[in-house]
């Protein structure tokens, strides 16, 4: 039958693709939130990163103990005293507090690398666990990014926020006590100091933090731009609209390089003015503590062992201030990986408990979410090889509220074995009905049976390990012929590959590739003819041996040779299987052995070719539109496919 071309199909088949992101993508939370989903990422690394912090911990109390040491050598050099055993102890202070302290770096670095590889793992475990219509309505750019870059932050910023809320605030604390204990005036200086650096911490610190989330943002939308580019490179190429896109790109690197300048901005002022301030502390405490020499208050080595600890205390507040910085970081990746996992995903398992969230997939812990999970289409799952029964009653459904209805109470029955194809103009409803099977979207009302059950009962592993499904756009994944035939039937052995080969009419193509299965096929199959694709989907979707297959015109871009031979193949599997098949093509439909003809979301009339013929006028205007496409691509002599 004739239609719009396939583009157009799934424009008005199909659910609309908004340019707003679904609400759990919606936008940047509070700084508590984003404090409190950090926590929530670093808390299973707890123990190890406690150890790292209590090494790094002991590391600076030796360190405080230097200055001490050092006052005490130069005492005993006062009073011509022998300094070798002063001078060993000061230097195992010194060598024994950069071990400790380099080990609590190592420990902490190698816990922030457990942290981002169990947020990786639960994220790819929940990806491509999302529901369609989450997928449809998400970037995949800005997904990726949450997966690749945003984790990365997570990262570099864990230990050192780690570090410096407790490390540096104790060790803070420490130094300034112990230089209180030295003198008292020059300790009032050095506070006043400290008080001023923290004025400028509260003040900056909410900056950086909406910066560095607008600059995550911004790469993620530049992602989003440039797997769109990619993904229809052909397209953009034909169309000449390398400039414009290439522009698009641009404008979106560039929004990127101004938000990334901005966080910079802040960061550096929060940097800049801490380290004037210090500086500036310390010709303050050295004028004084000259005074105070020079007066007799104090003595040289007390100044200078006070000078040590400032020469400590200045990078710890340096450190203070860049790890609150870094904090902020790091809530701003938490907070948009948090946003991702609560995207909706499918259920884990069956029964109907409908949809779950990532929350389960985290309670499930790193091993669950690791752990292999039996193919769908293994052979175990069909015991039972009967073909399945499909009913549709009084189904509704829009693809969105507001949107028109896709189906309007749309009821038939679809019995055991041979084939029924499904007929009708773009925008009925067509491609909608195997959505709806393969339950990548629910119906609005009316329910959906399979062997009489409603198939939101159905666990979706097993549901789906029921049904092969050659979509009208068939997708060839980047990998070897061999991966993608087998894809969710792994289990398959050499025999049946060769088998579902022969059925494809692929083993000629494999003859003359140069690794035979294993060639590599290209990004999305590039390296295959579009007849080709649609062969390899065909025999993927045979290989798992379904009760039920759906095509969806899978041999729209086959020669009439090759058509002609999967019809026969089409056929022959139908006396095992449910054959139900979205036709245009007439040489499909006369041979089918039953016709449902749908007109504008329902289901206006079935039957036989001939019935349809004699009784359904849409019907007959359809046929006869396309017996005049076949003579005029086979020529008016050509014979005309029987009825």
């Amino acid at each position: 039958m004739t239609s719009a071309p396939p583009t157009e199909a799934r424009r008005t088949d199909g659910p609309a693709h908004p340019a707003e992101q679904p609400a759990g993508l919606a936008g940047p939370g509070s700084a508590w939130s984003g404090l409190r989903a950090l926590a929530g990422h670093l808390r299973p690394q707890r123990g190890r990163m406690l150890a790292g912090v209590a090494l790094g911990l002991l590391g600076s109390v030796l360190g405080l103990a230097q200055p001490l040491a050092a006052k005490h050598v130069m005492d005993i050099i006062g009073h011509g005293q022998p300094t070798a055993g002063p001078v060993v102890v000061l230097s195992t202070l010194v060598v024994a507090g950069g071990l400790l302290a380099g080990l609590g770096h190592y420990v902490l670095d190698r816990s922030a690398e457990s942290v981002v590889c169990t947020v990786r793992r639960r994220l790819t475990h929940l990806l491509p666990r999302l529901r369609v219509p989450v997928i449809e309505h998400t970037e995949p750019g800005d997904l990726i990014a949450r997966v690749t870059s945003d984790t990365v932050l997570l990262r570099r910023t864990a230990p050192q926020a780690v570090s410096a809320a407790v490390t540096g605030t104790l060790i803070t604390v420490a130094t300034v006590v112990m230089m209180g204990l030295l003198d008292a005036v020059l300790l009032g200086v050095t506070l006043t100091v400290i008080a001023f650096v923290g004025c400028v911490v509260i003040v900056v610190t909410p900056h950086i933090g909406r910066a560095t989330r607008h600059t995550q943002e911004a790469v993620g939308r530049m992602g989003a731009g440039l797997e769109r580019t990619l993904g229809a490179l052909r397209t953009v190429k034909a169309a000449g609209a390398e400039q414009g896109e290439t522009a698009a790109l641009h404008r979106a690197a560039e929004h990127a390089r101004r938000t990334g300048v901005r966080a910079a901005a802040w960061e550096a002022v929060s940097a800049t003015l801490s380290a004037v301030v210090l500086q500036v502390c310390f010709l303050v405490v050295l004028g004084v503590g000259g005074a105070r020499v020079t007066s007799g208050s104090i003595g040289v080595s007390t100044l200078v062992a006070f000078l040590l600890y400032l020469f400590a205390l200045t990078p710890r507040i340096g450190q203070l201030v860049e790890g609150v910085g870094q904090l902020q970081i790091g809530s701003a990746a938490a907070v948009r990986i948090r946003e991702a996992e609560t995207l909706e995903a499918e259920e884990a398992e069956g029964g109907e408990s409908g949809i779950g969230g990532a929350e389960g997939v985290q309670g499930r812990g790193d091993e669950a979410a690791a752990a292999p999970e039996r193919s769908p289409g293994s052979h175990e799952r069909h015991r039972d090889r009967h073909p399945a029964t499909v009913t549709f009653q009084q189904v509704h459904f829009a693809y969105r509220p507001g949107l028109p209805a896709v189906h309007r109470h749309v009821s038939f029955a679809v019995p055991a074995g041979g084939v029924t194809a499904i007929v009708g103009p773009s925008g009925a409803g067509k491609t909608t009905v195997f959505a709806l099977i393969e339950r990548f979207y629910e119906p609005d009302a009316g329910r959906v049976l399979l062997d009489g059950r409603d198939i939101r009962r159905w666990p979706l592993a097993e549901l789906r390990a029921a049904i092969g499904y050659v979509e009208q756009d068939p997708t060839v994944l980047a990998g070897t012929l061999r991966d993608n035939l087998t894809l969710g039937a792994a289990d398959a052995t050499d025999e049946q590959v060769a088998h579902v080969l022969r059925l494809a009419r692929l083993d000629t193509v494999t003859d003359r590739l140069p690794h035979g299965l294993d060639t590599q096929v290209g990004h999305r199959g590039s390296r295959l003819s579009g007849g080709e694709r649609q062969r390899v989907a065909i025999a993927r979707a045979l290989l798992r041996r379904p009760r039920l297959l759906l095509l969806d015109e899978a041999t729209s871009q086959l020669d009439a040779a090759n058509e002609a031979a999967l019809r026969e193949t089409v056929t022959d599997t139908a006396r095992r299987t449910t054959v139900l098949v979205v036709a245009h093509r007439l040489s499909t439909v006369t041979t089918a052995d039953r016709i449902l003809v749908m007109e504008a979301g329902r289901v206006r009339a079935r039957g036989t070719h001939a019935e349809l013929m004699a009784h359904d006028s849409l019907y007959a205007e359809l046929a006869s539109t396309q017996l005049i496409a076949f003579r005029r691509r086979h020529g008016p002599s050509a014979p005309v496919p029987e009825c």
